[in-house]
């Protein structure tokens, strides 16, 4: 007799010691849906905050209540983020794009399915290095032009290995520490 596959006394790990702290069971699905199982599991393992979205202007003069004007509530995934499996955040550090209002220490919300265009702001990977800048092209001529002109816009030359890790679709400033 094999004691290789099958059950064997003792094999496994003890019903109940798992993350859930419970017995588990299998799950056959199609393969057609297996992604869509993962996705639906996944979003609902995200804990989502619905914050009260208040229409009425604030005025910048005179103090209005606010709570009579609730409107709606908002969850900040669904406002700030198009593709949740494509979308990722890095910190900005340094000062070469502050004409583009990005600062150091800046949160940068990054989305890959954005197909990067004229114009945008993009994370690229030069050579071996990281930078966050405005994708320019002309011709046949690519640049990464920063916005802060203390520097000078990178010419991309064919000998660089540029790879456009995505499209910054939102900045989060922290104003109070």
């Amino acid at each position: 007799m094999s004691n290789h596959g099958g059950k064997r006394e003792g094999a496994g790990r003890k019903s109940g010691t798992g993350k859930y702290g419970e017995p588990t069971k299998a799950l056959r699905v199609p393969a057609s849906l297996v992604k869509d199982v993962k996705d639906f599991i996944r979003v609902k393992k995200v804990k989502r905050q619905r914050i009260p979205l208040y229409m009425a202007g604030v005025p910048a003069g005179s103090p209005s209540f606010l709570e009579d004007h609730v409107e709606d509530y908002i969850d900040l995934n669904e406002f700030f983020i198009k593709d949740m499996e494509q979308t990722f955040m890095v910190v900005a550090e340094g000062d070469s794009m502050v004409g583009a209002n990005i600062r150091s220490g800046d949160i940068l919300i990054v989305d890959r399915s954005i197909e990067p265009q004229h114009g945008h702001i993009v994370i690229a990977g030069i050579d071996d290095n990281l930078t966050v800048k405005r994708l320019q092209i002309k011709d046949s001529d690519i640049y990464l032009k920063p916005e802060n002109d203390k520097y000078e816009p990178i010419k991309l030359n064919g000998k660089n290995r540029l790879h456009i890790w995505g499209v910054v679709t939102n900045i989060i400033h922290r104003l109070v520490s």
